[in-house]
Parts: C-alpha cells; structure tokens; sequence
C-alpha cells in the first residue's frame, strides 16, 4: 500500500473514530501534497511524499524545541502527538550505530579526510538514509566522524 492510500485509510478510519487530532493532521499533511502536486503537474511518487513527511517532521520538531524553551507545555504536547501521528507513515528508523556505519562507508568512498569536505560526504550519505534518519543527526555524526 503506498502512503497515500495509507494516508487516505487511516483518514477515513479517523473520522470514524472521531479522533480530531489524528484527523487534523492527516488533512494537513494530504494538503501540503496537494499543493505539491498542484505545483508540478503531476501525482507524486512515494519518495516525494516521504520527503514532504521528513519536511513536516522538522517543521514539527523545530515548533516543539520552541515551545519547550517557552515553556508553553500545551503546546509542546500537542506537537508531540502531531509527531507521532506522522512518524507512523515513516519507514522504520535507522539505529546510530547503521547511521554510523553508513556515514564511515561513504568516508571511505569519497576520500574525505577534513571537515571542509563535510558537504561531498552529506551528498553521498543524504541519499542513503533519506526518510529513514534525522539530518541533524547524520550531520552530527558526520561531523563527529571527520577529522578536523
């Protein structure tokens, strides 16, 4: 089943449940397809959804990191359930250790042997893991990998 009719089930289902929040953010995410759609001419494949999943996530977690910092906690539990909901239509989660290996590899491939090659690295990784890690934290551990 691709996400989309993933999406559209668990929507349905959801309306029947009566599960607003659940409901709310399925709507959002098919609208931001939509509008991707729209704007290209053309259904999206399952990897251009997942992308646009990845980008509601950061924009999701970027909310939650400053909502936390402003204290406002009802906020911040209603962005982690928003999160949740949107994590189930991810790929399963690469661990550290396969994201570590990964990033090790692709060092190896490209030659990288300083930071200031962090960008060809990221570029042979990003690929790889896309929809299945946190840039952030391949970058951290790219970072972490790469001599100085």
């Amino acid at each position: 089943m691709s996400v989309m009719e993933q999406l559209n089930h668990d929507m349905k289902q959801a309306m029947k449940d009566k599960s607003v929040l659940k409901l709310s953010v399925i709507r959002m995410v098919k609208a931001t397809i939509k509008n991707e759609e729209i704007k290209l001419g053309r259904d999206l494949s399952d990897d251009e959804v997942l992308t646009i999943l990845t980008r509601e996530l950061k924009q999701r977690r970027d909310s939650l990191h400053e909502f936390e910092k402003a204290g406002r906690e009802d906020l911040a539990t209603k962005t982690r359930d928003e999160l949740d909901i949107i994590l189930a239509y991810m790929p399963a989660q690469l661990s550290e250790d396969e994201i570590r290996q990964i990033v090790r590899e692709a060092v190896a491939a490209v030659g990288a042997t300083s930071k200031k090659e962090m960008g060809k690295v990221m570029g042979a990784i990003m690929p790889k893991v896309k929809g299945k890690a946190d840039g952030n934290l391949v970058q951290q551990i790219v970072s972490e990998e790469l001599p100085s």
